[in-house]
């Protein structure tokens, strides 16, 4: 399936562009988010003539996520589980979770989609966590997981 990108997308392309995806995650994800329109003649035209409007959008959505950015960039957040005597979690730690955690912590909204885990968070440890708000904003945070102190 064909597109036209209708704002700059991570690993994708810039607002304009013409990519070829899969129907799924055309269909699913980019048209159904509008994040995207149908590559033909009238969505071209429709694209040029909207272009500065698009950036002049991405710009604001840029920045405010700059600010949020900001606010957690090399935060430290911390998790006490239940542990087994060799440091592994009874399950492991979800997007979901750390986003509950800094917006409760830091006031800021980010979407779990938006927290790239590189491995699972199911031991005692520091983990380095990225958060990419944007194809050209990311922050990185700091996952404590303790145990919790038994009384």
């Amino acid at each position: 399936m064909e597109v036209i990108l209708l704002e700059n997308i991570l690993n994708l392309g810039n607002i304009g562009d013409k990519v070829k995806v899969k129907n799924g995650y055309g269909r699913n994800f980019l048209l159904k988010q509008g994040k995207a329109l149908r590559f033909n003649k009238e969505n071209i035209e429709f694209v040029n003539k909207q272009k500065d409007k698009l950036n002049k959008k991405n710009i604001e959505v840029k920045n405010k996520f700059k600010e949020i950015a900001k606010v957690i960039n090399n935060k430290t957040y911390t998790f006490y589980k239940e542990s087994k005597d060799n440091g592994d979690l009874y399950g492991s730690i979800k997007p979901k979770e750390i986003s509950n955690l800094i917006r409760e912590k830091s006031n800021a909204e980010i979407n779990p989609s938006q927290i790239i885990l590189k491995s699972e968070l199911n031991k005692i440890g520091l983990y380095k966590v990225d958060v990419n708000f944007h194809s050209e904003v990311k922050a990185i945070i700091s996952i404590k997981i303790d145990k919790i102190q038994s009384k």
